[in-house]
């Protein structure tokens, strides 16, 4: 039996649980195919699904994200075919030197960009799409309140509203952060560790507020993020990195103006293949044109997943993380 390295996780807890180990290497069938990763993406659902706040039956191989060459494809598989170069996310399995990919998740690479610019765009990248073109469709004239964007999602967030024509407001929390925001097309950045961004951002809309708040944080911004919007603005809150948010009640949105709130995953936003290749298609056309730079942070052996995980919980990175299995 052939196998290979990955990180396979056999309990839930700390970065400490992400040890590699020598498994089976898998295999394409009907429906799948195999794929020799090049770079896996480092994503807080990642996080989630370590710590079992996200639950996964043990043992599981991590990485929603990734991207590589098809080396073997299942009897009934069409449209791809073994050499392709390949991307894929929200399916388990990226932390490993081959990986075992549904067809319905998986994209093709254009050759003009390369495998870790592909394993870093796809996630957030899609993310990012179908929040301003889905969740709340972001127009000209629009303002946004956009949180943590200085983050892999925030940056290109920023970039992508400001290409719909809205006036961005961006949290961040440093100064070195918010240059890279700036640079990334933002209006007005703030930074959270020194200004309370509430009032902050009521100074900036002359106190009316925003259309819509785009908060990946949780916890420790809910709250302040809805008293930031204007009457029948939109709180969309996609993540949790600062810890999940506590219970309340639905009258809260009436006695702020009658706000609407909607916790989107991007699973539903790709529910076909239709819908898939549509939002692919427009990311990879905006990085191949130049209209969308993606940043990464810093790279990582497979050895070093729980020390690339820990960066991201640190809150202290800019741009997106990438694993490289080849290298343990």
């Amino acid at each position: 039996m052939s196998t290979m390295n990955a990180i396979e996780i056999h309990e839930f807890g700390g970065a400490n649980v992400l040890a590699v180990r020598e498994i089976p290497k898998p295999s394409a069938d009907s429906s799948h195919v195999l794929v020799k990763v090049e770079a896996a993406g480092v994503n807080f659902i990642d996080v989630y699904q370590r710590t079992g706040l996200y639950k996964n039956p043990l043992p599981f191989v991590p990485g929603m994200e990734g991207a590589g060459t098809v080396e073997a494809i299942g009897e009934s598989v069409e449209g791809f075919a073994p050499g392709d170069r390949v991307a894929w996310c929200m399916t388990t399995g990226a932390y490993a030197e081959y990986a075992k990919v549904p067809t319905r998740v998986l994209v093709k690479v254009p050759d003009a960009i390369s495998l870790d610019i592909a394993a870093a765009a796809l996630l957030q990248g899609l993310t990012a799409h179908y929040l301003v073109r889905s969740s709340f469709e972001l127009k000209a004239g629009h303002t946004a309140l956009i949180h943590a964007a200085a983050g892999g999602v925030g940056l290109l967030l920023v970039q992508m509203a400001k290409a719909l024509g809205a006036f961005v407001i961006a949290t961040t929390s440093t100064e070195e952060k918010a240059a890279l925001v700036r640079e990334a097309g933002a209006d007005h950045t703030i930074l959270y560790s020194s200004q309370d961004f509430l009032e902050a951002t009521r100074t900036l809309t002359g106190g009316t507020g925003v259309d819509v708040v785009y908060d990946s944080v949780g916890a420790s911004t809910f709250t302040r993020s809805l008293r930031c919007l204007k009457p029948r603005g939109m709180m969309v809150t996609f993540g949790q990195s600062s810890g999940p948010i506590e219970p309340f009640s639905p009258l809260r949105l009436a006695e702020y103006g009658s706000l609407f709130l909607t916790r989107p995953n991007l699973a539903h936003y790709l529910r076909d293949r239709q819908e898939t290749d549509w939002r692919a298609g427009e990311l990879f056309a905006s990085i191949e044109q130049g209209k969308l730079h993606v940043r990464v942070d810093s790279t990582y052996a497979l050895s070093e997943a729980g020390k690339a995980q820990t960066a991201l919980e640190s809150r202290g990175t800019a741009g997106k993380l990438l694993i490289h299995p080849g290298r343990i």
